[in-house]
């Protein structure tokens, strides 16, 4: 654990576009907060009012930006996150659940935009204060089916639009973090497991319930049968 925030625990839910992640965020802050948990469930970029602003710039398809500006605002509205909600909410002691963090910096402006992971690093460093997650469950299901998920619901957003190299990248880096080697290199990401987000939603639910138990038993005993 990277523990240095108080009494709460700070996970993420990671993934590529079309896995389910943000079902899954919904429904495993359900499933916490009907065994008892006070739960924070965030979702980036987002989160504040400000935050909400950056959302809506960063994901209109209308907006042109070259990608050293789309990561800086992605900082932005993590810095504005951070300091208004989550830290407050880990100090009082809340489990906070957010849908995607650094993880994804990495993914989609490194790996997908080619920015250097340095430069990303040190932005994200002042962006949280050196605030790292608990836990990361990273969803992962093969490529063209998380696409052809995403396609099928139809409006998408200026970064699903990105071509399929784009998102191939995306995915190579979000696999490489499940790597131990390269999780030590990158304390900043926290630990990270990978969850297999194929099957229907209530088994990839059990899923992510399983390993939350599993990573921290002492809290979450007997989360899986709602308390």
């Amino acid at each position: 654990m990277t523990a240095d925030h108080g009494p709460g625990l700070f996970v993420v839910l990671e993934g590529g576009e079309g896995v389910g992640k943000t079902t899954q965020w919904h429904r495993v802050a359900e499933a916490l907060r009907a065994a008892g948990h006070d739960v924070v469930a965030l979702r980036e970029p987002g989160g504040t009012p400000a935050g909400d602003e950056l959302r809506r710039v960063l994901l209109d398809p209308a907006s042109e930006l070259a990608s050293e500006s789309e990561a800086l605002l992605f900082a932005a509205s993590r810095a504005q996150l951070v300091h208004a909600v989550v830290r407050p909410a880990l100090a009082r002691g809340a489990v906070v659940l957010v849908d995607r963090f650094l993880l994804s910096t990495y993914a989609y402006q490194g790996a997908g935009r080619g920015l250097p992971v340095e430069a990303l690093r040190s932005v994200n460093r002042v962006a949280t204060g050196g605030l790292a997650p608990d836990v990361t469950l990273l969803l992962t299901m093969p490529l063209e089916a998380a696409l052809a998920r995403m396609a099928a619901r139809g409006a998408t957003d200026r970064v699903e639009q990105e071509g399929l190299d784009f998102h191939r990248r995306v995915q190579a880096a979000f696999l490489e973090a499940t790597n131990p080697t390269w999780q030590i290199g990158h304390p900043e990401v926290g630990p990270v497991y990978e969850i297999d987000a194929s099957g229907s939603a209530d088994v990839v639910t059990a899923r992510c319930l399983s390993k939350l138990a599993a990573c921290c038993p002492t809290r979450f005993v007997g989360v899986l049968h709602g308390g």
